[in-house]
């Protein structure tokens, strides 16, 4: 065997075939027909796309500055292969920004960069440069003016001043920005008619002088705002109107009434013009002393009363025909002597009440009632009441002593003697308040 390896090794057919042969093991040990396709530098397919609206971020110092200009987004332009276009589309994990960290404060350019985007892509983008400027940071307290449209109330509603909750906020941004401050608002939205007090949350806006919005941060942006909503309401006499003649033999010595007032409400210019309201008596049914339960009637506009009903008291004196006719003839002074003794009731609307004794450093308004009018009811002896003039009566309250706040105080009213005078409101509110040095 050993002499037939030594023949194949010394023929020379043999050796070219065993070096054939290793020389193709070799060749397929090393060679990589794909790893050479790959090797081959053969252009891809190019494309190219806009991307819109990439947000732009800054870098600076947020405790301390704050930066305005930089603009919130921008456009790119992409080219390059489209297998690397397509997934920065799709997955848009690059960042667009711009550095100030080492920014100075005051104006200045800078340009708008991108990262972590393919270097094989060529981006353009749009913006390029901005123009910025940094400003000191500012945080300052403001008290919120809580408003809503007064238009949306009901038919016959007023509002009161609307309240904020919390009062102020804290508005933090440029100091130049914040020295521009002029407003700082919190409007109602809601829809009417509102016939109720309401309660709703508003967001604060902040202007300046021009009610251009600023641009800060506020905190809270978002408050509640609450609207005490009521009724329009005023208090008014009750005034006696007599229809119909008494029956023959029948004289009504008085007609009183268990309440001289009455609380109407219905739309501000109606109640302006209203002075009173009425209750309306027929005399010519009344043939004895009687109480009856009346309605009080009111005039068109006024959409609601309180009381809606009052109690009147009718006193009469009666005498016989026969009596009468003798009376008529012989005593006929006597009978106008008699007719001057009864009482009449007579009410005077629309006096002037007159403040007093106020310390010359405040100020004094009437708050209820506003007009500062009220009205009296006044009985007596016919010969004296139908004489009576709204001039013969003088109405005041006096301030003495006083401070500020709102106080009830007492109506004085000053008269002619011999009849009972009674106001339509004991007290009245006034607001006293500290008057602004010149």
């Amino acid at each position: 065997m050993d002499k037939l390896i030594d023949k194949l090794v010394d023929t020379r057919w043999f050796m070219k075939i065993v070096a054939l042969i290793l020389a193709l093991f070799l060749f397929d040990s090393v060679y990589d027909a794909d790893k050479e396709l790959k090797e081959i530098n053969v252009p891809g397919q190019q494309d190219s796309a806009v991307i819109e609206d990439v947000p732009v971020k800054s870098y600076y110092d947020t405790e301390n500055l704050v930066v305005t200009g930089t603009p919130e987004t921008v456009d790119l332009s992409i080219e390059g292969p489209k297998s690397h276009l397509e997934s920065a589309k799709k997955q848009q994990n690059f960042e667009v920004y711009v550095d100030l960290t080492n920014a100075e404060i005051g104006s200045q350019r800078v340009e708008i960069k991108i990262r972590d985007i393919s270097d094989k892509l060529d981006v353009t983008i749009n913006p390029q440069y901005a123009d910025v400027t940094v400003h000191e940071k500012v945080t300052q307290e403001f008290k919120v003016d809580a408003e809503f449209n007064n238009g949306l109330l009901g038919e016959g509603y007023t509002a009161e001043a609307a309240s904020a909750e919390p009062k102020t906020v804290k508005i933090t941004g440029a100091k130049e920005v914040i020295e521009r401050i002029s407003f700082v608002k919190a409007t109602l939205d809601v829809k009417g008619p509102i016939t109720d007090t309401i309660t709703d949350e508003a967001t604060v806006r902040v202007l300046d002088r021009e009610m251009n919005k600023l641009d800060v941060i506020v905190e809270p942006r978002v408050i509640r705002v609450t609207v005490p909503v009521k009724q329009l309401s005023k208090k008014v006499p009750i005034t006696i109107v007599r229809n119909g003649d008494p029956q023959e033999g029948v004289t009504i010595n008085s007609i009183k009434l268990d309440i001289n007032e009455a609380s109407i409400t219905g739309r501000e210019d109606i109640l302006n013009e209203t002075e009173s309201v009425r209750v309306e008596v027929d005399v010519s049914k009344i043939e004895k002393d009687t109480v009856l339960t009346l309605p009080v009637i009111i005039p068109d506009g006024i959409s609601a009363v309180d009381p809606k009903t009052v109690k009147v008291s009718v006193d009469i004196s009666t005498e016989e025909n026969a009596d009468k006719e003798e009376e008529e003839v012989t005593e006929e002074p006597a009978e106008e002597t008699q007719a001057q003794d009864q009482e009449e009731t007579k009410t005077f609307s629309n006096l002037a009440i007159s403040l007093t004794g106020l310390s010359e450093e405040y100020e004094a308004v009437l708050k209820n009632p506003a007009s500062g009018r009220t009205s009296i009811t006044v009985t007596g002896k016919s010969s004296i009441v139908q004489d009576l003039k709204a001039e013969d009566f003088n109405l005041s309250m006096s301030l003495a002593d006083l401070g500020e706040g709102d106080h009830e105080v007492p109506i004085n009213i000053d008269g002619p003697s011999g009849v009972d005078i009674e106001p339509a409101a004991g007290k009245a509110t006034v607001t006293i308040t500290q008057k602004e040095e010149a």
